[in-house]
């Protein structure tokens, strides 16, 4: 059985940061026992959670129906995952981040969901050091605060992938370096997936 890693795009649009992850999902692909998926958030409605308490009053799901349901879904499902936004005001996608606000279900009535599961972080910016860094890390809690394992990259990559794709596409994929660091972070994920997804079946055995 395959390990099921998935990507998650937070751009609204369908530009360089989709593109720097699927560069890095068929980095993470060549390792064997690894199944990629992408997903984007792009032309999805998830509103941001309001603090509301229904999921915790009642045990269950966010009530608002929107796009969220079905990415809730899907994101629980998957084994590993490389989460990506581009740097918007020195940050995360705002709806990057009403997306992870609406996983609070896993908090409060799913606390295993996604418990001894790997992600790693990627952010693309139209500068050379426009907000990387700082998206970066609140990718980074945002994964921690939903139960994560985080991984940061190989040697240079440090706490995950950094592109300066001066919002081009094709200069995403000339930052040689930034590139370097978004596969290095891509293995890196796939193989500590792979290694938990092992560690969980010997103890099965």
């Amino acid at each position: 059985m395959a390990v099921k890693l998935l990507g998650l795009c937070g751009s609204p649009r369908k530009g360089a940061t989709e593109y720097v992850l699927q560069e890095a999902l068929q980095e993470a692909a060549t390792l064997p026992g690894i199944a990629t998926e992408l997903v984007t958030l792009r032309g999805k409605k998830v509103q941001p959670c309001t603090g509301c308490n229904y999921c915790k009053r009642h045990q269950t799901r966010c009530n608002v129906q929107d796009d969220m349901q079905a990415l809730f879904d899907i994101f629980v499902a998957a084994d590993a995952f490389l989460v990506a936004s581009p740097v918007y005001v020195m940050g995360p996608t705002p709806q990057l981040a009403a997306f992870f606000s609406r996983l609070r279900p896993i908090h409060h009535v799913f606390p295993g969901a996604l418990r001894n599961k790997v992600g790693g972080a990627i952010a693309v910016g139209g500068t050379r050091n426009g907000g990387q860094e700082i998206t970066v890390n609140t990718i980074i809690n945002y994964m921690l605060t939903r139960g994560l394992v985080v991984v940061g990259g190989e040697i240079g990559g440090y706490a995950g992938g950094k592109i300066w794709s001066q919002d081009k596409i094709e200069a995403a994929g000339e930052d040689n370096i930034g590139m370097d660091t978004v596969r290095g972070l891509a293995r890196r994920v796939a193989e500590l997936a792979l290694l938990l997804h092992a560690g969980r079946e010997a103890l099965k055995a």
